[in-house]
């Protein structure tokens, strides 16, 4: 009798960026996968041309030698040119790594030193003086600086130096040369494969690089596709998203890379950041992602449009906002649920209101709206929610592949980042009430920093997030702080200043707000006013001003914001209310070092330039 021997176990090719943008490809070639904007013209790129140019790009690393596990990095804004690089970098299981686009060169010299990068896309002229102030000989691994638009840059004389078009050309060649060596090298990606370097935005340090696998991304990508996912109905086809947050950031990346590959959806570039209000007013997005400063935005331009109406306008305007403030409360009350009578009063209202608010913000498509990546007050949530538009604030981190916990429709409550996804698991320490995750989208620790990941990833699998956390009807998480913000007064009381500062901030009239007093006997303030909301309202009465330095320092500003310090300290108690309070006699920056790349405030460099300010306050 003949024994056969068991056969091998048929292996199963990973899930990567790559492979499901080849897998939709085939399904959907004509159809559109990316929307992008130039000159006022919007045009359309199929899935089967989006693929042809990730396929090319693959080709051309290849082609110079490039390796699994190399670095290949891109410093550019938000365009097509950087899904194909992201895309392309992983169809060869090489590592991605983004820059932001205002990371200045000092950043720029650190972050591509610490990755090694072999190759850097860089956008436009201003990108590429920014790598060749540097000294060839300080960044050995750096070969070759391909740049995307040619003006200014095409008279340089770096030998590194090579365009995009040229770029492509070799890959294109190397394609012909050798067809099916992508495919190839696709074939052999394993989940453990380095798929991304994602750099934390550095608030206390220097940044660090987290590691994400492509298994990490692949199940990120599942559960946003998933009905038990982020957003439900899943997103499809006939979805479309507008992609302006930086897209070297994991809460960008997960809803303009993976989302799209995983579901089908539509991405749209709008021309750049200043026509941001225009390009969301003509997109419509079904599917639409803001950090807190942007809805915030967006809340404020809806006030100075009110206060600038017809005197007709306003009446109307007052009549149904009155009831949206009814309507907020309800549906806070029920977790996003009409009840039979809010649904009568909300269709009414949207007839002779929110309809035309929605339609001139462009949401009046949107049919989820997400909030995430730093907490947001409930009070612009609820406001949003009463108009028709459903924000749910989210929660996840670079390390753990933004996936951790949402507020799902109908199961909404305001004031916290909502329940785990299916398959995560999150508990509180008991003794520092720390948010602890483990599923398997958690990375596999930082770049070339072991301390530094055995810190953040125990042997059991648990990341520490850092943030403080409290368990709400025992099936949402809310988040009080992060661990190191948390301000103990020199009376022992223990306050989270994030919960002040984004109740000022509902405020259309303040930009930022950084509470001050950790070891002190009070609570005090630096705020930042919003100043074009600001100017309009000192138009409208008559108070004549040139600069920020100037409008700020005005005393009919103070009272105004004095007003605004007084209706947040109306919420809290005695111990937590602001007492005294300075503006801030310029705006914060990330080149000057106050706020990092993703917008946040740099407490300690606040604390260290504006000390003068503090101090006045405390004597």
């Amino acid at each position: 009798m003949t024994i056969l021997a068991d056969a091998p176990a048929a292996v199963t090719p990973a899930v990567t960026a790559a492979s499901r943008l080849r897998q939709v490809a085939r399904e959907r070639p004509g159809e559109a996968a990316l929307r992008v904007k130039n000159r006022g013209v919007w045009r359309e790129i199929s899935w089967a041309e989006y693929w042809d140019q990730v396929e090319a790009f693959g080709h051309a690393l290849l082609a110079m030698g490039v390796r699994p596990r190399d670095r290949i990095a891109i410093h550019s804004e938000n365009r097509p040119e950087w899904l194909v690089t992201d895309v392309g970098t992983i169809a060869v299981r090489a590592v991605c790594m983004g820059l932001y686009p205002t990371n200045p060169t000092a950043e720029v010299r650190y972050l591509l030193q610490n990755s090694g990068s072999r190759l850097l896309v860089v956008e436009d002229q201003e990108q590429a003086d920014k790598v060749l102030d540097i000294p060839a000989g300080e960044l050995p691994a750096l070969e070759r600086i391909v740049y995307i638009e040619q003006r200014g840059v095409d008279r340089y004389t770096d030998p590194r130096l090579v365009s995009w078009d040229d770029f492509i050309a070799e890959g294109g060649a190397h394609r012909r040369a050798h067809p099916g060596a992508v495919e190839e090298r696709m074939a052999a990606a394993t989940p453990d494969d380095l798929a991304y370097l994602i750099y934390t935005s550095g608030t206390t340090g220097p940044p660090k690089g987290s590691m994400l696998t492509v298994g990490n991304c692949d199940f990120a990508g599942s559960m946003l596709a998933s009905a038990d996912g982020l957003i439900n109905p899943p997103p499809g086809p006939r979805d479309f998203v507008l992609s302006y947050l930086p897209l070297c950031h994991v809460y960008e990346k997960a809803i303009a890379v993976w989302l799209p590959l995983w579901t089908g959806a539509v991405v749209n570039f709008g021309e750049s950041l200043e026509t941001l209000m225009t390009d969301i007013r003509e997109i419509q997005p079904t599917v639409f992602q803001g950090v807190p400063r942007i809805w915030e935005r967006i809340h404020a331009g809806i006030q100075v449009k009110l206060a600038s109406a017809s005197r007709l306008k306003k009446l109307n305007a007052g009549i149904w906002l009155l009831v949206a403030r009814w309507l907020g409360k309800t549906l806070a009350r029920t977790g996003g649920r009409h009840t039979p009578l809010s649904g009568v009063a909300y269709w009414f209202g949207n007839l002779f209101l929110y309809r035309a608010l929605k339609e001139r913000v462009g949401l009046r498509r949107c049919r989820f709206g997400v909030s995430a990546a730093a907490p947001i007050a409930p009070e612009i949530l609820q406001y949003f929610m009463s108009l028709g538009v459903p924000i749910h604030e989210a929660y996840g981190m670079t390390e753990n592949a933004a996936i951790a916990t949402t507020n799902r429709p109908g199961r909404v409550r305001l004031g916290t980042v909502g329940e785990p996804y299916p398959q995560i698991e999150v508990r509180i320490d008991e003794v520092t009430g720390e948010i602890l995750t483990r599923h398997p989208g958690s990375f596999v620790g930082y770049w070339e920093m072991p301390e530094a990941t055995a810190r953040t990833l125990d042997e059991e699998g648990w990341l520490h997030t850092g943030d403080v956390g409290e368990w709400v009807d025992g099936t949402h998480i809310r988040i009080v702080d992060r661990i190191k913000d948390i301000i103990i007064t020199s009376g022992g009381k223990n306050i989270s200043p994030s919960e002040i500062e984004n109740s000022l901030k509902t405020s259309p009239f303040v930009k930022e707000a950084i509470v001050i007093g950790d070891r002190r006997k009070y609570l005090a303030a630096l705020i930042g006013i919003e100043f074009e909301v600001v100017s309009e309202w000192a138009q409208r009465h008559k108070l004549a001003h040139t600069t920020y330095r100037d409008l700020s320092e005005k005393p009919e500003v103070v009272k105004l914001i004095q007003r605004v310090v007084d209706e947040t300290n109306a919420k809290f108690a005695s111990v937590e209310q602001i007492k005294k309070f300075t503006l801030i006699p310029k705006e914060l920056d990330h080149e000057t070092g106050e706020l990092t790349a993703t917008q946040k405030v740099k407490r300690s460099e606040i604390e260290k330039r504006f000390g003068d300010l503090i101090e006045a306050m405390y004597r």
